[in-house]
């Protein structure tokens, strides 16, 4: 009964009729009451601790992706000075190498000349000793025809031959 009493004191306070929608107030104001603490602790208390947590997110977010940045800018300059480094090591490697080449071909050179002055020295020593060699085979020869030609013109004619000073030459 009690439900009829408030709905007839609803159609009192409210001069419309909704039938089983009209409010009952105290139902309203109990609703009203609720809804605003409610309202207030989500306000006052959990929606900041959100916003907090939502901001550290965004934060670390954002602080990462400056970080990732950073670091892309730091690895790309060290990529420009790695290959700095590296053209300059190729400059110097192929310095060295013409260097080298340049000190080869006048080693090279050098060996050469060596080569062919000790074979020069070589090839006149060798001159002068076959003409000495010549020359004392040459005398020796020249002895030993002519005590062949004596012992064969001995045997030959039968005679003794003596040396003719005027005979030699």
């Amino acid at each position: 009964m009690d439900s009829t009493v408030t709905l007839a004191r609803n159609a009192e306070v409210f001069p419309f009729d909704l039938g089983p929608l009209n409010p009952v107030w105290a139902e309203l104001i109990i609703g009203v009451v609720f809804f605003g603490a409610t309202f207030l602790i989500m306000a006052k208390v959990i929606l900041p601790r959100i916003n907090r947590t939502l901001q550290q997110r965004q934060d670390a977010i954002e602080g990462g992706t400056d970080r990732a940045e950073e670091l892309r800018e730091q690895a790309a300059q060290l990529r420009t000075q790695y290959e700095a480094e590296l053209a300059s090591a190729r400059h110097d490697a192929a310095r060295i190498r013409a260097e080298a080449h340049e000190q080869g071909a006048a080693a090279l050179t050098a060996a050469r000349e060596e080569g062919v002055r000790e074979r020069e020295r070589i090839l006149t020593a060798g001159h002068a000793r076959i003409a000495e060699e010549r020359a004392a085979a040459e005398s020796r020869l020249a002895d030993d025809v002519e005590a062949w030609a004596r012992t064969l013109a001995e045997r030959i004619i039968g005679e003794p031959v003596s040396a003719r000073p005027a005979d030699r030459r």
